[in-house]
């Protein structure tokens, strides 16, 4: 049983990054084996609609024809009982490396037939983990779930099932009084990390370990 989990944050020890590594203790728990990648180590581009994936009889038909960092990755998805992306929210949705991953993931297996069907050879349960400086309120009012929500029913077509953990209101600086950010209060920002991120961190590892057990039981 192999869980991967990928960062799409570039912070590899931040909110986003933290809460991954979260799942992935969740699912050791179960007795997965995990792993987890930072899309900001990697070289690589989205989709280029170059339709090799599309060819019939093409070398390349039901996978990404691109070479590049992303390529290693992609084969690891191939061999995962479970996909769990992590990403910060930059202007109402993922960061463009996040993104970029995934157009690259998941227009390969994606049928151009009238039910848009999938060539991923099993089911797999897809987590996906959101962190963003906005409140719960200030989210639902600006539409992120929506937003968010098309691609996360897409990459349940593909490979099966989904579910999303929402972190809002994150702790964004060590130091608050360097930025201008005035927006924000320091002091209410760190009560909420202290109250708040433990239970997310607590969820992110239930869902770790509900994949787990789920692919076991």
């Amino acid at each position: 049983m192999y869980i991967l989990a990928v960062n799409g944050s570039p912070r590899k020890n931040w909110n986003t990054a933290t809460l991954l590594k979260k799942a992935l203790e969740g699912a050791v728990s179960e007795g997965a084996e995990t792993e987890l990648v930072h899309l900001y180590d990697f070289t690589y581009q989205g989709c280029i609609s170059c339709f090799s994936c599309k060819l019939k009889a093409g070398k390349s038909y039901g996978k990404c024809a691109l070479e590049d960092d992303l390529t290693p990755l992609l084969e690891k998805v191939e061999k995962a009982d479970a996909l769990i992306l992590g990403s910060p929210i930059y202007l109402g949705n993922v960061t463009g490396e996040m993104r970029s991953f995934i157009e690259r993931l998941v227009f390969p297996y994606l049928i151009y037939d009238i039910n848009h069907s999938s060539l991923f050879k099993k089911k797999i349960p897809i987590g996906f983990i959101y962190t963003m400086n906005v409140t719960e309120d200030r989210m639902n009012d600006m539409g992120y779930i929506q937003n968010l929500g098309f691609t996360e029913s897409i990459l349940a077509r593909i490979f099966g099932r989904s579910e999303s953990l929402y972190v809002n209101d994150t702790y964004q600086f060590t130091d608050y009084s360097q930025y201008v950010v005035t927006a924000f209060n320091e002091a209410d920002k760190t009560k909420r990390r202290k109250e708040f991120f433990p239970i997310d961190c607590e969820k992110a590892f239930a869902m770790g370990r509900r994949f787990a057990s789920a692919i076991t039981g």
